[in-house]
């Protein structure tokens, strides 16, 4: 089996984030998703599961849920092929009822990047990297940067 990642987010509104993730390219797994949770699929080893706040609550009873939109606990990286995908989710996310570009746009030749909330204050960072240029600007890598 490959090793995954399923990411639990607290959501006030399942249908309304469901829709969201949808609007962006997520894929809702029926298998695995009801009235109080979605399993959002972003590849075969990564899922974000969109859960209602009651239900997040089951699995926490000694904290309280954060309220994304007021405090940031996580920040979450997609990869892209280009910066044309990154773009475009982007714009999707904006579009679908989140806010765009909640950071500035981060531009380093090799790597490029992007922002978006989600409806519940999730913030994500859709970046693209070519590899090639990164590696030839950081041969022994980032931390190694002449001073």
């Amino acid at each position: 089996m490959p090793k995954m990642i399923f990411v639990n987010l607290p959501v006030k509104d399942v249908a309304a984030s469901t829709a969201f993730y949808e609007a962006i390219g997520f894929t809702r797994d029926a298998r695995f998703s009801n009235e109080v949770a979605s399993a959002m699929t972003w590849s075969d080893t990564i899922t974000l599961m969109i859960l209602g706040h009651d239900f997040y609550a089951t699995f926490i009873p000694h904290k309280t849920i954060a309220d994304s939109a007021k405090v940031n606990e996580v920040l979450l990286c997609l990869s892209f092929d280009s910066r044309e995908a990154v773009d475009a989710i982007t714009q999707q996310a904006g579009a679908a009822g989140g806010k765009a570009d909640v950071r500035p746009l981060q531009d380093m030749g090799f790597m490029y990047g992007r922002s978006f909330e989600d409806p519940d204050g999730h913030i994500f960072e859709p970046m693209f990297m070519d590899m090639e240029a990164a590696m030839a600007a950081f041969p022994e890598g980032p931390a190694h940067e002449p001073a």
